[in-house]
């Protein structure tokens, strides 16, 4: 008989952390070694314990002793990830969102997974997607999938696909809040360079009618609604 996988479990929602535990060790494949409530412990778990898998929700609570940066299920993952390649992690989320997505294959997808909270309630798909992270492998949910190919195909009929990298580089700081003096700093550019960069993708994206004011909001604007920057 197959020994039953070691897993850490975390979710701030003590229900729903103890309805998964239970779900999980009645199926006989997976002993929970510890149920956590913030990315501090689950972290502090995985270094104790060297569990096989993790199972985690993307949003957590943040500890004060981790630090200024957000250290919630997606970069609890890399961490762990990079501490310790042979856990697995799959994150559970109940955004269909494709930025998520990126975040968490940002540096490679072996062994993690993306999957929507709701498939807590298929046994056999959760227990299928925690082996194969185990293995080393990467599951992403069908309806992230579509969103991730929605998102393609928009970008391809966007405007921002007549942009060259740098001067996407430039309406990213831009939609950042920045005048033509911080984005030439953060950028490393002469100011002159950046108001001809400016100008051109005012250009490309048929902005040249507006004044100026108006001009920089609408060509943020369209990178907001067509990069997908926006957090849920």
């Amino acid at each position: 008989m197959t020994e039953p996988m070691r897993l850490v479990l975390a979710d701030d929602n003590y229900l729903v952390r103890e309805g998964t535990r239970r779900l999980l060790e009645d199926s006989g494949e997976v002993v929970v070694v510890a149920a956590v409530g913030s990315a501090a412990e689950l972290l502090d778990a995985v270094r104790r314990l060297r569990p096989e898998a993790v199972l985690t929700d993307i949003r957590m609570p943040v500890s004060g002793d981790i630090g200024q940066s957000s250290m919630e299920g997606i970069d609890a993952a890399h961490t762990i990830r990079a501490t310790d390649p042979h856990v697995g992690v799959l994150i559970l989320s109940q955004y269909a969102e494709e930025s998520y997505a990126f975040e968490l294959f940002r540096n490679g997808t072996a062994g993690l997974a993306y999957l929507l909270k709701d498939r807590v309630g298929d046994l056999d798909q959760l227990l299928a997607a925690l082996r194969a992270v185990i293995a080393g492998g990467s599951v992403i949910d069908p309806q992230v999938v579509d969103a991730l190919v929605t998102r393609r195909a928009r970008l391809r009929e966007s405007p921002l696909a007549r942009l060259t990298g740098r001067e996407l580089e430039v309406l990213r700081e831009m939609a950042q809040g920045r005048g033509n003096a911080g984005i030439a700093a953060r950028l490393s550019l002469s100011e002159s360079s950046v108001e001809k960069y400016v100008n051109t993708i005012f250009a490309k994206l048929a902005l040249t009618g507006e004044q100026h004011v108006h001009r920089r909001v609408a060509a943020v604007l369209t990178f907001l609604r067509d990069a997908g920057l926006h957090t849920p």
